[in-house]
């Protein structure tokens, strides 16, 4: 009866739900509690429930669920709770992933670190691109693997019994209860349209709950709202999972060929779900290559320690797991130049004779700076010695031009053609326009060997991107460039009028003469003018005032300014503090406690300066 009733209210939310639970990709800040990220939403969206409330109406004012559509969403929560329900168990125990293999990875990246051992129980077949020797030859990952006929053939060794796990992984159209016993620690049920959903069965495996979550975070995504939806109408059986028809091939070969055009390169294109997931991909693929061709030498991930979180934490989590993987700082913002630390960084790493990896932003997040290019090419170019006097490895360059996707950099004769680069993009940035989360990468003609391995890792993951992904960016990428020149126009105006108004505020934003170079990004920091007698009254004034001139913006104009943590959206003005949001995991010495700001082609710019002057009047 319960079920029964659980059921129906999911199929009522289902005819209520609110636009935004489909079409966007960043959610309200303001609104948003990190520390209780998923289960906020989930203890309000229980008072509906049992209130039997549905309206769409109540629905939108439900807290936002997590920071990142990529990491989960109001129709994931929903997935998860009903799955929860079916089968008495507390939603924090089901975890719904795009990928396949990723929820497979997160059990044994954590078991690895652990020195636990794993089982790998499955019926019908593994995934084609589950690549056993990669798992094991290249991540690191030990585990035994043994297929089984039914779930009642699964054996649990007592050697198992304190210092193992068991995986067992049914492939199945049906979503909904599942036959689980104690002899299973993690239940993952694959479909072959939707994703995959990750059970962690029993108390003693709760400790895994937010490891495996981080892995959702970092490496992969949560299944997409839409694939969310068609998982929850199987749920509540209103109907069988139908293959929308798109054009498929058609779309692809134009998101790929647009691509091309938008990078100036004629080289191998890889989209894959995100922004994390094309990055996840670009350093397994490097690092797989680097034990294949550098034999063991270390392999050094030279990375800012204030750039994006995501980035951040990323490579850190890939270095945790290998013995020969080591983050090395590159300071790049401030005082600190990014070329004179490359040169500096390349020359130990030179003298170790070690693999080096260098990922940085052009322009940099959040302080939106541009190296001399010719000086950042000629440093990355240079030859060097180990400390026995034969050359040293060259450096591969992975680029996130996220802010700029529209610079050339990788074609012949453009700056970094000479240079093995590889960039990449976000595709919920500018590329979409906000309405999807995928991402992708192109190399240039130095990198295309590496490309293959990247494939391979993307693959692996099965982090490419999904088919409405691919049609959304088939349908956004043509006005790209567009849209990054008017939103250009739109931030220039802003940030003379703020320069202008107050001029005390530092703003970090591009000169007009890199502008005329092509860097025209829509995003700018704002460091405003503060008071006090210590540093630290400084510093609390300053913080208080952020807030307060985002929440003067968002409650003035609240259908074009939101606190909103992304950047190249269709309409409106996002505004952030980096320090709170993008910057989350960083060490908290490196985080930027400032405003970030990032304006669309289409918004109200009068009515945002009115605004403005109205907080400036008040400070």
């Amino acid at each position: 009866m319960k079920d029964i009733k659980m059921l129906s209210y999911i199929k009522d939310v289902l005819e209520n739900i609110p636009t935004g639970w489909l079409s966007i990709t960043t959610h309200r800040l303001d609104i948003y509690d990190e520390k209780l990220a998923k289960t906020q939403f989930l203890e309000q969206f229980e008072i509906l429930f049992n209130s039997n409330n549905s309206e769409s109406s109540a629905l939108s004012e439900l807290p936002t669920a997590y920071d990142y559509i990529r990491l989960g969403h109001p129709l994931s929560c929903v997935l998860e709770w009903g799955i929860a329900h079916l089968n008495s168990l507390n939603p924090k125990n089901v975890i719904s992933f795009s990928s396949k293999t990723i929820p497979i990875l997160a059990i044994l990246r954590k078991n690895l670190l652990e020195n636990k051992s794993t089982q790998i129980f499955y019926t019908g077949k593994l995934p084609d691109y589950f690549d056993v020797d990669v798992l094991q030859g290249v991540y690191g990952y030990k585990f035994d693997l043994k297929h089984v006929e039914k779930v009642e053939e699964i054996s649990f060794p007592d050697s198992y019994r304190d210092n193992g796990s068991t995986i067992f992984i049914s492939q199945q159209e049906k979503i909904g209860k599942y036959n689980l016993n104690s002899n299973i620690d993690f239940f993952i049920s694959l479909n072959a349209h939707l994703g995959s959903i990750l059970v962690v069965n029993g108390e003693q495996n709760e400790s895994y709950i937010s490891d495996l979550q981080h892995v959702r975070r970092r490496e992969t995504i949560a299944m997409t709202p839409a694939n969310s939806l068609a998982a929850l109408r199987l749920l509540i059986a209103q109907s069988s999972f139908d293959t929308k028809k798109t054009n498929v091939e058609a779309n692809k070969i134009l998101v790929l060929d647009s691509i091309n055009d938008i990078t100036g390169t004629n080289t191998k294109v890889l989209v894959a779900s995100s922004g994390l997931s094309i990055q996840y991909a670009i350093l397994m693929g490097l690092i797989h290559d680097a034990i294949v061709n550098h034999k063991g030498k270390a392999i050094k991930i030279i990375v800012p320690p204030n750039c994006y979180g995501g980035t951040n934490d990323q490579a850190r989590r890939v270095a945790a797991c290998l013995d020969n993987v080591e983050v090395v700082d590159l300071l790049v913002d401030g005082d600190n130049e990014m070329v004179q630390s490359i040169d500096s960084v390349l020359k130990n790493i030179a003298n170790e004779d070690a693999v080096p990896f260098i990922i940085a932003e052009i322009p940099t997040n959040p302080r939106v700076e541009v190296p001399d290019l010719e000086k950042l090419k000629d440093v990355l170019r240079k030859e060097r010695k180990t400390s026995k006097g034969e050359i040293a490895i060259d450096p591969v360059f992975i680029l996130d031009q996220t802010f700029c996707p529209n610079v050339h950099f990788l074609g012949e004769g453009e700056i970094l053609s000479t240079v093995k680069t590889i960039s990449f993009a976000s595709g919920s940035k500018f590329p979409s326009g906000g309405l999807c989360t995928a991402g992708y990468c192109v190399g240039n003609k130095k990198a295309e060997a590496l490309m293959e391995k990247i494939e391979i890792h993307l693959r692996l993951c099965d982090n490419e991107a999904t088919n409405l992904q691919i049609e959304i960016l088939a349908k956004q990428l043509p006005t790209m460039n567009q849209r990054i020149k008017d939103a250009y126009k739109n931030t220039r105006d802003l940030v003379n009028f703020i320069h202008d108004t107050l001029p005390e505020a530092k703003i970090n934003f591009v000169s007009e003469e890199l502008a005329k170079k092509g860097f025209t990004p829509s995003v700018f920091s704002l460091d405003l003018p503060t008071k006090g007698n210590t540093d630290q009254e400084k510093e609390s004034y300053k913080r208080e005032l952020n807030h307060k001139l985002i929440n003067l913006m968002i409650t003035e104009i609240p259908n074009e300014s939101k606190f909103c943590v992304s950047y190249g959206q269709l309409n409106g003005c996002y505004w952030t503090i980096p320090a709170t949001s993008t910057q989350g995991t960083t060490k908290e010495g490196d985080k930027d406690y400032i405003v970030r700001v990032s304006l669309s082609p289409n918004l109200d710019l009068e009515l945002h300066k009115k605004v403005f002057l109205d907080f400036v009047s008040t400070i």
